[in-house]
């Protein structure tokens, strides 16, 4: 079978090769091919397991929770990206079961643990798999996870303590999500040129499936009820709390089974020939030696700073949709969760969607066209959000005697108005409140605006994710990009904490005036950024001359 020529109707799902082109010519055994679309295929298979289980919520500042629910308890479990966006109330009869000296500043650790420990991770994963074989830190990454969740389940167990359990239980989550810059790197490594924005594009839509089937599954346990049963051997408590996270740990140890059982070292050049490196299994005498050359490194950090932006710009944009949504058009805390959780959900069916269809649009006019474009709709979204006219958004005009207290922070506040006589939701005050000065004087974001930016962010977001890694892979080269991608997913971590950070900080005391138009001028740079480097942002080969672009 050696020199069998591979046929365009064996090309998984999109096929790349069409008859004529470089990659026709590319000699390449059958059974070599098989192994490595199997192999690629497990990856995508990774993405989105991974996915569900850390299925993200619509998570607005504390400031911005209702008060209704209980602040510390409730939040922090319906912003848990461990755990499923499970009803707020519910939550906090859970957690306050397991620890009930948690404070503001401890939640804000427990929050950011995820990311933190994702962007310490994601270099040393990326530098381990470029040394050893790929199956080593995908394991180990996935095994961590696998032990996080099942803490997380036995949180309850420990008689004192359980808040710096929680904090350890998803901090280690966070830390085996670092695999992401492996399986990227691997994917990256393992297609061509041709091939290569095809499967980062289904890479990105099996994670975007998983965000969007996971919180599916994860509802469907509420069925089993808060007292669930328990296996009085092992004091395993298996109820809708702890059931999503046990689901978590099976299906992470399926990924492991499989891993172990189909994934092969695959590495071929952008032109699709195999290639030697240090962590290739079966040495072949078709193989070639990778090209010692330079990298573009100004092209490197350009794209390091994109992808941060694009991270920055979504996760901010995620973040506001609940307070913005009860704000502007007076809904209670109960319809934001669940009209914005369903806006959440038609993003992600959008999302995947376009990662669908911009694989075709990128064989006809390229990376570097889609990504400019994508920034240039992520910038007329947020400009469209900038209020005008002279319509104002309702005013919570009530007594602030037990609502406000002058010179404590938020924490402090939103703790008072817990301790505060509670009523029943439909009773309390709707709108933009009054401690928010700028409510006063700043028109209101009509219903039409809002959900006009919603489908542009929806199309502009996924096109510069997938493009961006897609056009790093591509710069990098053939050599084995392990560290890179992790230095890239090191910084989209470090974008979902820092944009969470600055859009509460600054809509909460400027108004979304100030909070869109600075994202506007900041979007406006980094389209000046790509515009000063956007020739430097070519493919290795094609940089150095072996390849025509």
């Amino acid at each position: 079978m050696a020199g069998l020529g591979v046929q365009a109707e064996q090309e998984p799902l999109l096929g790349d090769r069409t008859p004529g082109s470089r990659e026709w010519d590319i000699i390449e055994t059958e059974e070599h091919y098989k192994s490595r679309w199997r192999s690629i295929r497990i990856l995508y298979l990774t993405m989105f397991l991974s996915s569900i289980g850390l299925a993200p919520t619509n998570c607005p500042p504390l400031q911005s929770w209702s008060p209704n629910y209980p602040p510390l308890q409730a939040w922090i479990f319906y912003c848990d990206n461990v755990n499923m966006a499970l009803p707020p109330k519910a939550l906090y009869f859970f957690f306050l079961q397991i620890d009930q000296t948690a404070d503001t500043s401890f939640l804000g650790w427990v929050i950011a643990s995820f990311s933190l420990g994702q962007m310490v991770a994601s270099p040393i994963f990326g530098l381990w798999s470029n040394y050893r074989p790929r199956k080593e830190p995908l394991i180990v990454s996935i095994f961590i996870s696998v032990a996080a969740n099942c803490l997380y389940a036995y949180v309850h167990v420990p008689a004192s303590h359980n808040k710096y359990y929680m904090l350890v239980a998803r901090g280690l989550v966070g830390f085996g999500a670092g695999n992401v810059a492996v399986v990227r790197s691997y994917i990256a490594g393992a297609t061509s040129l041709q091939e290569r924005t095809s499967s980062m594009a289904n890479t990105s839509a099996c994670q975007a499936l998983g965000f969007i089937l996971g919180p599916v599954f994860q509802t469907c346990f509420a069925l089993i009820g808060e007292k669930g049963v328990t296996w009085e051997a092992i004091q395993l408590q298996i109820n809708m709390y702890t059931a999503p996270v046990l689901l978590g740990a099976f299906l992470g140890v399926l990924n492991i089974i499989l891993i172990l059982i189909i994934l092969r070292e695959h590495r071929v050049d952008d032109s699709g020939r195999q290639c030697k490196s240090i962590n290739f299994e079966e040495a072949s005498t078709d193989e070639i030696q990778i090209p010692q050359r330079s990298i573009d490194q100004v092209a490197v950090v350009t794209t390091n700073v994109l992808f941060f932006v694009v991270l920055f710009v979504f996760a901010l944009f995620e973040t506001i949709l609940t307070p913005l949504t009860m704000d502007m058009y007076a809904w209670t805390g109960e319809q934001a969760v669940l009209y914005d959780g369903i806006i959440l959900a038609a993003l992600g069916i959008e999302a995947v969607f376009i990662f669908i269809g911009i694989k075709s649009l990128a064989k006809k006019i390229g990376e570097r066209p889609i990504l400019l474009g994508g920034l240039v709709i992520i910038w007329i979204g947020f400009f469209i959000l900038l209020p005008w006219g002279n319509q104002f958004p309702k005013v919570q005009w009530e007594d602030l005697h037990n609502h406000s207290i002058p010179n404590t922070t938020f924490g402090e506040i939103i703790i008072t108005l817990w301790q505060s006589p509670r009523e029943d939701q439909s009773e309390r005050p709707t709108g933009c409140p009054i401690e928010q000065a700028w409510c006063l004087y700043t028109p209101m974001i009509h219903l039409a605006q809002f959900l006009t930016s919603v489908v542009l962010m929806g199309i502009g977001y996924p096109s510069c994710n997938v493009m961006s890694y897609t056009l790093y892979s591509k710069i990098l080269g053939p050599k084995p990009q392990g560290v890179y991608m992790g230095w890239l997913t090191a910084s989209g971590s470090a974008a979902r904490i820092l944009g969470p950070v600055y859009i509460s900080q600054v809509y909460t005391s400027c108004g979304p005036r100030w909070a869109f138009g600075l994202v506007c001028g900041i979007v406006v740079l980094t389209i000046t950024l790509l515009g000063v480097v956007y020739k430097r942002l070519i493919a290795f080969s094609v940089r150095h001359g072996r390849i025509q672009e």
